[in-house]
């Protein structure tokens, strides 16, 4: 039940998440999935990953290049363009300010009820 509920926590902040990836440079989609799993945040299924990049391409907030590699399959790297840096900076505030609001209702209830 717990797992389902960060599912769906997650979902409601994957691009962000996303776009915080890249905020320091390029990446590609296994590189990201990896690092938010490193964070705490669950595995990201490349099923999920992937349509949230493309979404974002086509939206302007990222861009994507191929690269071959010397072996293996290529990626495509992704990195933020200025509008994905716009996006990630308001929409950061905009997240913080919710989460704040959520954490200040949940330490409100904590000793009302007693």
């Amino acid at each position: 039940m717990v797992t389902d509920r960060r599912a769906s926590w997650l979902k409601g902040v994957l691009d962000l998440l996303v776009l915080a990836c890249l905020r320091d440079g390029e990446s590609y989609g296994y590189e990201i999935a990896k690092r938010l799993d490193e964070a705490g945040l669950g595995r990201i299924k490349g099923g999920t990953l992937y349509p949230v990049l493309n979404r974002m391409e086509e939206a302007g907030l990222v861009r994507a290049d191929f690269r071959a590699a010397e072996r293996g399959p290529g990626r495509r790297y992704y990195r933020l363009t200025e509008e994905g840096r716009v996006g990630l900076k308001s929409q950061s505030e905009a997240w913080l300010g919710f989460h704040d609001a959520v954490r200040r209702t949940l330490e409100s209830g904590e000793d009302g009820g007693r």
